[in-house]
């Protein structure tokens, strides 16, 4: 964003700073307070003591200044803890009301724009993570998704949507960002082109997206930006919040085909409207080569261009230690061309590193996964998010334990998707193994539990939702995936196998935990 638009954005904080410290001085409620601070990708704690921050991180692109600013601010206010998101933004938490003020502040001299980044805004445009260096992707689609995220900053202070509207780009089929189910998402083509889908997302009654537009030219991506602007605007629920997400509309117009017209009609009128919108975007040109150096391992992975690496660092549940983060920090700043890149399932990849470098960023990261079960997603939970009925970090650490303890090889257990309330911000919905926070009674009682769901697939062409099993108390769910691990890791086979040769096995591993 250009100076006059920081400006812009820097008018609304005085008002921010004057309802904060009202309400932590008893001034307001906590749901009024939530419905004022919104706007400004802040939000109170579960208990109203203590606030929490989103930055926007638009495609998840973390440039090593934007990294260094997080850095000084973890080190200034003694941040205590962070959170990678499922949308790939930073979210800083138990800030208290100056320091929620003070970062938010200076977070636009740094050029991160919190705004719009809660409430019912265009949130963070999501973005294949590894767009750019990834070497079987499609093409890089990260220009487009950060070309649409300026775009959409220009609705966030004109006439309220419904509810929030997240888009996403996705740069192959293995669609991480969820493109097929978005509220509106441009899926890559191997022709250079995108595919257009809209009005889907999880969460109570999923849908997939409606297929609006095949083979479309990268460079009028903002007419779909605008006509779903026009569309959600036109057609979304303003009566009933429970019903005001964007694939409501599905239903509400008769169905996927009519949809369908509805939004090629307000496409229509987008351009025809003589509005200027087509983009110009230069391929994204990577000057820095290998020097000669070389770098393997499980936490490394060869870029496309020649010679150059990238590094994988997943905290367990996406919540880094502050000391790591910071020391991450100081060290690429010293490494030219790196940055960081924050992906849907909370990983975090380092990139555009010589196989020196890539050695140094693996010592600087150790606290990261160990098996593709310890990369698992989980959303904040209940003990921080207002709304939040389980304690979904608290569950999948109790479960990282127990897989550790048991000696489980690596792919016996799939990664696995925790939500701790139906909003599914951990996507359990699509995960091949998902929990979310529910309760079950135990004589007469009601007790903390998750309801298991299975089968949930992501990937572009074979989405689909998880059938639920039923409902696992929170204390027994380690012990299930240990018993189910030591059936797979005895077959031989890795979860995925395992599950497509015996899809009926897990229903009677599961049984006696149900209730």
């Amino acid at each position: 964003m250009n100076n006059i638009d920081l400006e812009v954005w820097k008018q609304d904080l005085p008002a921010f700073r004057e309802k904060t410290a009202a309400f932590y001085a008893g001034g307001s409620t906590v749901g009024a307070y939530k419905g004022f601070s919104g706007y400004y990708g802040s939000y109170a704690q579960k208990g109203g003591n203590a606030s929490m921050l989103r930055l926007r991180m638009p495609g998840g692109r973390v440039t090593k200044e934007k990294l260094a600013f997080v850095a000084r601010m973890i080190r200034a206010y003694r941040v205590a803890r962070a959170h990678f998101t499922t949308c790939q933004t930073i979210q800083l938490h138990d800030l208290d009301a100056d320091t929620v003020c003070a970062i938010m502040e200076q977070a636009l001299d740094a050029g991160i724009i919190t705004m719009g980044g809660g409430g019912d805004y265009p949130r963070n445009v999501m973005c294949s993570p590894l767009s750019g260096v990834q070497t079987d992707e499609y093409f890089d689609t990260l220009p487009y998704a950060q070309a649409a995220s300026d775009y959409l900053m220009h609705f966030i202070k004109a006439e309220k949507l419904p509810r929030k509207l997240k888009v996403g780009f996705s740069n192959s089929s293995a669609n991480q960002t969820h493109a097929t189910y978005r509220d509106l998402g441009f899926a890559a083509r191997p022709d250079g082109k995108f595919d257009v889908y809209s009005a889907g997302g999880l969460g109570n009654n999923p849908l997939f997206g409606v297929k609006v537009a095949e083979a479309v030219d990268p460079s009028h991506i903002l007419y779909y930006v605008k006509a779903m602007w026009l569309t959600f605007r036109a057609y979304g629920n303003y009566e009933n919040r429970g019903k005001a997400r964007t694939r409501y509309m599905q239903e509400t117009l008769g169905g996927a085909e009519n949809y369908k017209k509805a939004y090629l009609e307000k496409l229509n009128e987008v351009i025809t409207s003589g509005e200027e919108l087509t983009l110009s975007i230069a391929p994204t040109v990577i000057t820095k080569t290998g020097d000669g150096t070389t770098a393997a391992g499980p936490r490394i992975l060869p870029q496309k261009q020649d010679g150059l690496y990238t590094v994988v660092w997943h905290p367990i549940g996406g919540q880094p230690s502050m000391d790591e983060l910071c020391a991450l920090s100081d060290l690429l700043a010293d490494i030219p061309d790196a940055e960081l890149r924050l992906a849907p399932d909370e990983t975090a990849y380092i990139v555009h590193l010589t196989g020196a470098e890539a050695e140094k960023v693996l010592a600087a990261t150790p606290d990261s996964a160990g098996s593709l079960f310890e990369t698992s997603v989980s959303c904040i939970g209940s003990t921080t998010c207002q709304v939040g009925l389980r304690d979904s970090q608290g569950l999948l650490n109790a479960c990282v334990a127990a897989v550790r303890a048991a000696g489980l090889p690596d792919g016996a257990l799939p990664q696995i998707h925790i939500s701790g309330c139906p909003s599914s911000c951990g996507t359990h919905q699509t995960g091949a193994i998902g929990f979310r926070g529910a309760s079950r009674s135990v004589g007469g009682k009601p007790q903390s539990g998750f309801q298991l769901f299975v089968g949930g697939c992501d990937r572009q062409g074979s989405e689909a939702i998880g059938r639920i099993l039923g409902t696992v108390l929170e204390d027994d769910i380690p012990a299930l995936l240990v018993e189910l691990g030591k059936a797979v890791a005895a077959s031989g086979m890795d979860y995925a196998a395992w599950s497509a040769a015996n899809p009926d096995a897990i229903d009677r591993i599961a049984a006696p935990y149900l209730g």
